[in-house]
């Protein structure tokens, strides 16, 4: 076994003695730090690896906390001025998940970078904490190694807003068989409009 795999199995076990103390001592130290901050390396290589990170020219890890809970509405003095059903405040769930919204944040940080994909790294009774795995598509490394260059092309950009990285894609909805036929053809719209609509043919 190699090195990575020890650490990924050092990881597997989170209920450890090992691990409880690093997360710990982690959560104390990501706590003093500012929300969305640039990290020199990754905390987990394993996982960073596994999800495309290279420790070369053009790959950046960016670190954020994200406040743990629901979703509180956005009204002022908790008036939504509607309709009875639709007075809730307190008790919404999020459509998307921690995870998707860290990588929101950080797109919106760094404007100019792709986000490749994310993973948790620690979580305390108020914060969930990710590391983002960020790709510079100006970077000559990064646009002539043909492995790396389908993200430089500009249909990628900001791709986490859009649902189409691994964490933003899990709320979508999208999956084969009969427990997911309120996605077929692609999204929840797209089934809508195919049922909603009917196409005449012009007779020839």
């Amino acid at each position: 076994m190699g090195a990575y795999k020890y650490i990924s199995e050092l990881w597997r076990k989170k209920q450890s003695d090992v691990l409880r103390f690093l997360l710990r001592v982690r959560c104390w130290q990501l706590r003093h730090l500012a929300a969305v901050h640039r990290a020199t390396r990754p905390t987990r290589p394993d996982r960073a690896r596994r999800l495309g990170y290279k420790a070369k020219q053009g790959f950046v890890i960016y670190r954020v906390r994200v406040r743990r809970g629901g979703r509180k509405r956005p009204v002022a003095k908790g008036q939504t001025m509607g309709k009875p059903t639709n007075q809730g405040v307190n008790s919404l769930k999020n459509q998307r998940s921690h995870q998707a919204i860290a990588e929101g944040r950080v797109g919106r940080r760094c404007g100019a970078l792709r986000v490749l994909n994310s993973y948790w790294i620690a979580q305390d009774s108020t914060f969930k904490y990710y590391e983002i795995i960020l790709v510079d598509p100006m970077h000559k490394t990064i646009r002539r190694n043909p492995d790396s260059q389908w993200i430089t092309k500009p249909v990628h950009k900001h791709r986490e807003m859009r649902g189409l990285t691994s964490a933003s894609k899990k709320s979508r909805g999208l999956g084969k068989g009969h427990l997911y036929n309120q996605t077929k053809g692609g999204s929840r719209h797209a089934f809508w409009r195919k049922n909603n609509f009917q196409q005449m043919h012009r007779k020839r």
